[in-house]
């Protein structure tokens, strides 16, 4: 049996959604270990001068629960 954990993060990039949910999950496993999956809640974009300078994502990331016995 395992039980896992779900947290709320948000991270942005400057080049693509791809790379903003990329960098999230890369900076949450370094925090978090086990994590299984990522599921992407929200999506937004900045705009600037009528141009997209940056995206933003907020993640739910899923991740094991470690067994302490």
């Amino acid at each position: 049996m395992s039980i896992a954990r779900i947290v709320e993060i948000s991270s942005t990039s400057d080049k693509s959604f791809e790379d903003a949910v990329a960098q999230g999950v890369a900076r949450a496993s370094k925090t978090l270990r086990g994590i299984k999956g990522a599921w992407i809640k929200e999506q937004e974009v900045q705009v600037k001068e009528d141009k997209v300078v940056g995206y933003k994502v907020i993640l739910k990331i899923t991740f094991v629960l470690e067994d302490t016995a």
